[in-house]
């Protein structure tokens, strides 16, 4: 019988044994190719001494294919919990250097126990993605392990936020959890995302496309929108999940977390009174207005690379998180299309999933017309924002800045659709359309039969601007609360929010309802 001091010994042995992983040689490759270690990414993540591993001794029960001879603790997952800035998070991390972190049922089995603890116990869930898909020696077993993950993945939407980082392959059914999670981050250079590879892609459609064209970090966050944002470093993405935790509430049941500040809450910035230009059609950047607005000009953009013709991101008003939501003219003139309303309802609907009051700064001049945009489903994928607006029970504040035409003024927001304060700059221009196009409607006989048509069209635009395209005409109907200075902007905001802190809205009994996917 082995004494105690044996006994500790032993286990000293087994948890070094586990600590090494794939072993110091397979560490070393992970390093050249510029990737850490499963548990450097956890130190780097959280808190400093908080990380709680549980299952570090799971080994895989297979026997065949030579897999009863190596069977590593831990199975290529390093699960437990910890803290981000004192707050619970639960975390998984993916070890290349264990099978490249190929998922078998021991490894889906850990994952999927710490998902159900973060469920039960209403804290985020962070998964450090690195493997290299099913362990084909495990057969159907494996591919079992990701259904139950993604079933863990969706239960716990909208309960708990769900954070991925892709720090390595992830290709096949591997893509799916997170895809069904909150927030994607990527790493440029050496994380991948596809569903099937180059080779099966040059097999099948003939296309020679490379790793990084067709599923690198850079493509997956600008041009598929799969991505939310890519760093050139897993270090610089790590940090970037600490700062996007600071704005988060744990689970759907609490507020977002409060931050001191030392911004006024009164504080005014004349520079705004200028910053839209007297020409209607001149572009400018929406970022210079949302930064002058929100605490210390701090505002986190999520999805910066994809459809920035509209801005989503985080902020904080006197020290309270606040989801924002942009349209940006200094990009198609701001206009709506299909990327920028899926994009724009995805954020809407977590900030309302998880109590974030939203604030619109709205610059819109319509819907991106043309064919392309009505043969692959303008009608179907701009609902999706108007839907995701009209759901949403969190307190909502529009700020007109200049236009808001036609059906793009009531996705934005509007009052019709159940926002709470409605303000207008006095360069806002609230209009059914821009006054050249409705000029060339209304008046287009009288244009037609003047002696000179481009200075009757001129003079009728004119009008039409003076008596339409301004804040008024709404305000007189109500649909505008107040047309503001912009100046005082932040203070009317940071009053609004406040008023609605304990808003109490709810949508009527039912199942779920049926957005236009």
């Amino acid at each position: 019988m082995l004494s105690n001091d044996e006994l500790l010994r032993d286990l000293y042995a087994r948890r070094e044994e586990a600590h090494e992983g794939g072993g110091a040689d397979r560490i070393a490759k992970q390093h050249e190719k510029g990737k850490l270690s499963a548990r450097e990414r956890i130190e780097i993540l959280l808190d400093d001494g908080s990380f709680e591993e549980l299952g570090m001794f799971v080994r895989h029960q297979t026997r065949e294919f030579g897999l009863a001879e190596n069977r590593p603790y831990g199975d290529g997952v390093v699960t437990g919990y910890g803290t981000i800035d004192g707050r619970l998070v639960y975390v998984f991390s993916q070890d290349f250097t264990v099978f490249g972190g190929s998922l078998g049922q021991a490894h889906a089995d850990k994952i999927v126990k710490i998902m159900k603890l973060a469920l039960e116990n209403g804290a985020p869930i962070i998964g450090l993605n690195d493997s290299g898909g099913a362990r084909i020696q495990e057969g159907v077993v494996s591919l079992g392990g990701y259904a139950d993950i993604f079933l863990q993945n969706t239960m716990a939407s909208g309960v708990v936020p769900q954070i991925s980082a892709i720090l390595g392959p992830c290709a096949g059914g591997a893509v799916y959890s997170p895809a069904i999670t909150d927030f994607i981050f990527m790493v440029r250079a050496s994380s991948y995302m596809f569903v099937t590879g180059p080779n099966v892609v040059k097999t099948v459609t003939q296309e020679d496309v490379s790793f990084e064209d067709l599923g690198g970090a850079d493509t997956h966050a600008s041009k598929s929108g799969v991505a939310h944002l890519a760093f050139n470093s897993e270090a610089e993405c790590l940090q970037a999940i600490r700062e996007l935790m600071s704005f988060l509430p744990l689970n759907c049941e609490e507020p977002p977390p409060q931050r001191p500040t030392e911004d006024p809450a009164d504080r005014a910035d004349t520079s705004l009174n200028d910053l839209v230009p007297s020409n209607p059609n001149k572009p400018y950047d929406m970022r210079e207005v949302i930064t002058r607005i929100v605490d210390d000009g701090r505002f986190l953009e999520i999805h910066t690379d994809y459809a920035p013709n509209i801005l989503v991101g985080f902020a904080r008003m006197d020290g309270s998180t606040v989801g924002i939501v942009a349209n940006n003219p200094s990009v198609l003139a701001g206009c709506l299309d299909i990327d920028s309303s899926v994009k724009g309802a995805r954020f809407v609907r977590f900030c309302d999933a998880f109590n974030i009051p939203l604030l619109v700064f709205e610059d819109v001049p319509g819907f991106m017309p043309g064919t392309d945009q009505e043969w692959r489903g303008i009608i179907r994928n701009g609902a999706k924002l108007l839907y995701a607006f009209c759901e949403a029970t969190v307190p909502k504040i529009t700020v007109i800045t200049r236009k808001a035409y036609g059906g793009a003024y009531d996705v934005m927001n509007s009052k019709h659709i159940r926002g709470d304060l409605n303000f207008a700059w006095p360069t806002a221009e609230i209009a059914v359309m821009g006054p050249k196009g409705a000029v060339e409607i209304i008046y287009r006989r009288q244009i037609a039969a003047a002696s000179d048509p481009k200075a009757e069209e001129e003079r009728f635009t004119e009008e039409y601007r003076e008596r339409f395209a301004n804040p008024y005409v709404a305000a007189e109907y109500g649909y505008v609360d107040d047309v503001i200075e912009p100046a005082e902007t932040r203070k009317r905001l940071i009053r609004g929010l406040q008023m609605l802190k304990n808003k109490a809205a709810k949508n009527p009994p039912r199942k779920h309802g049926n957005i236009p996917l």
